[in-house]
Formats: C-alpha cells, sequence, structure tokens
C-alpha cells in the first residue's frame, strides 16, 4: 500500500510558476513509476507527465513540455512538478499517480493516486 499526499497547488497569475509536492509513503518508493495526472472542469482526467522509477526516463504532454518539469527524490520518497509560464488552460486539479509499470500509469491504470491539488491561473 502507497499513500500519496499533494501540495503547493494554489492561485497564480499568467505566466507565473507553481512547484507542485507529492509525498508518499508506505513501500519502497522506488519501484513505482509516478505520473502526474489533471482534471479540469467538464474534462477527462489527463497525464501531464511521467518519470521512471530511478528517473531515467520523463514524458510530457505536448501542450506542457518546456514548461513543466517532473522530478523525484527516491530517498525522502518525494515527487515534483515545476510548473512555470502557466496558462489560464493549466487550471485543473492536479493528482499524483503511482503504478509498478509504465505502460499502465501512462494508459490510466493507476495503482494509486493522491487527493489532488487545485492549481488556478485566472485568464
Amino acid at each position: 500500500q502507497v499513500q500519496l499526499v499533494e501540495s503547493g497547488g494554489g492561485l497564480v497569475q499568467a505566466g507565473g510558476s507553481l512547484r507542485l509536492s507529492c509525498a508518499a509513503s508506505g513501500r519502497t518508493f522506488s519501484i513505482y513509476v509516478m505520473g502526474w495526472y489533471r482534471q479540469a472542469p467538464g474534462k477527462q482526467r489527463e497525464l501531464v507527465a511521467v518519470i521512471t522509477g530511478v528517473g531515467a526516463t520523463t514524458n510530457y504532454e505536448s501542450s506542457v513540455k518546456r514548461r513543466f518539469t517532473i522530478s523525484r527524490d527516491n530517498a525522502n520518497k518525494k515527487m515534483y512538478l515545476q510548473m512555470n509560464s502557466l496558462k489560464p488552460e493549466d487550471t485543473a486539479v492536479y493528482y499524483c499517480a503511482a503504478s509498478e509499470g509504465y505502460a499502465a500509469l501512462i494508459s490510466g491504470v493507476v495503482g494509486f493516486w493522491g487527493q489532488g491539488t487545485q492549481v488556478t491561473v485566472p485568464s
């Protein structure tokens, strides 16, 4: 069992930055592929970024490439999402996700979810 807790959301003006954190507890953190999903009002949940167990591979949804950076600190069981140049369309609830397989996580077959943190970028 893994528990995930997000923090760092908030309201930020367009062009600003936020850093989301995900703290994990439970089993060995490094075995999990981790990711950030987001869900905007009236829209389906979408994968924003993913990072493999030792951080060797990262991938991003096209609209956030070169603006968002995903990283992890396995020693402290944490994952981060640095979000720069934020846009109103980035407004959503952001969820931390963990799975034991890369294909599972990117297809939405997520083993563990956090409770979500709201990011709001007013237009």
